[in-house]
């Protein structure tokens, strides 16, 4: 019988237990970027940087405050921790998907790795890492640029960046997983095709009680739980829910990690 303290091993494929060096796929990303690939790493933050700057400028001033939780917000500082959960969501899909496709179906880059000494538990890690760093990276800037125009309520506000953190590791670790299941360029269009009902209809935009009976749709949103806690925490609050909205995000990168390792595996040594 499976213990308790066994049961992760059980989940977690063999291919991630046995990883030792995804740190090399780590420095060979660095190399990269260091030669002048970082261009690639602004290309994912400007549009909910766009977003923040229009609301807290023009639009926040239209809608005024909003009513969250018994309380009233100004809109600005109601949607900015929002779109900083989308930025991290962003960063993460955009490294995890598109790129790792063409770093696998074209560039090869995988099978050079795997004829070395590492795994592709060690691919998986690697790069679900560097996607993971990307959107922290966003939502470090993004955060920055909330405190600077005055959007921070509280000083919980950094709570949000290790949130902002699972965030992006959730949706790498599933963006990475669904690259691995691409035959063409052509299936990239399902990427925006779910990431962009997730952004608008993930209580993003309007309150809770802005969707009435259909509620319960939203907290299907995997985005929406990260949203949860950004919002909270930007405001000063803590609630017990964090555990849940903790739990869907962990289970989605366990899955995804999961996946992505069984898959590169069998894409490439089998």
């Amino acid at each position: 019988m499976t213990t308790f303290a066994e049961l992760p091993l059980r989940i977690i494929p063999p291919q991630v237990v046995q990883a030792t060096r995804p740190h090399r796929m780590l420095e060979r990303h660095w190399i990269i970027n260091r030669s002048g690939g970082w261009m690639i790493l602004l290309s994912g933050f400007f549009e909910p940087l766009f977003y923040l700057l229009s609301i807290r400028v023009g639009f926040g001033a239209l809608v005024g405050d909003v009513e969250d939780g018994g309380r009233s917000i100004p809109y600005a500082e109601f949607v900015a921790p929002a779109l900083m959960a989308a930025s991290a969501m962003n960063g993460a899909m955009y490294e995890s998907t598109s790129n790792v496709f063409f770093r696998l179906k074209y560039d090869k880059v995988y099978d050079s790795a795997l004829a070395t000494p590492m795994t592709s538990g060690d691919v998986a890690l690697g790069e679900i890492a560097y996607a993971t760093i990307r959107g922290a990276l966003y939502s470090a800037a993004f955060l920055l640029t909330m405190w600077a125009l005055g959007m921070t309520s509280s000083a919980w506000a950094l709570g949000m960046l290790p949130v902002a953190v699972l965030i992006s590791f959730a949706f790498s670790s599933v963006g990475m997983a669904g690259a691995t299941y691409m035959r063409s360029w052509a299936d990239f269009e399902y990427v925006p095709a779910v990431m962009l009902p997730m952004f608008l209809f993930s209580a993003t935009f309007y309150p809770m009680s802005s969707y009435g009976d259909w509620h319960w749709v939203v907290q299907l949103s995997p985005l929406y739980h990260g949203v949860a806690m950004t919002r909270s925490l930007n405001l000063g609050e803590w609630s017990w829910a964090f555990a849940g909205h903790f739990a869907v995000l962990a289970s989605m990168a366990l899955l995804g990690v999961s996946i992505t390792a069984r898959r590169i595996e069998r894409l490439l040594l089998r």
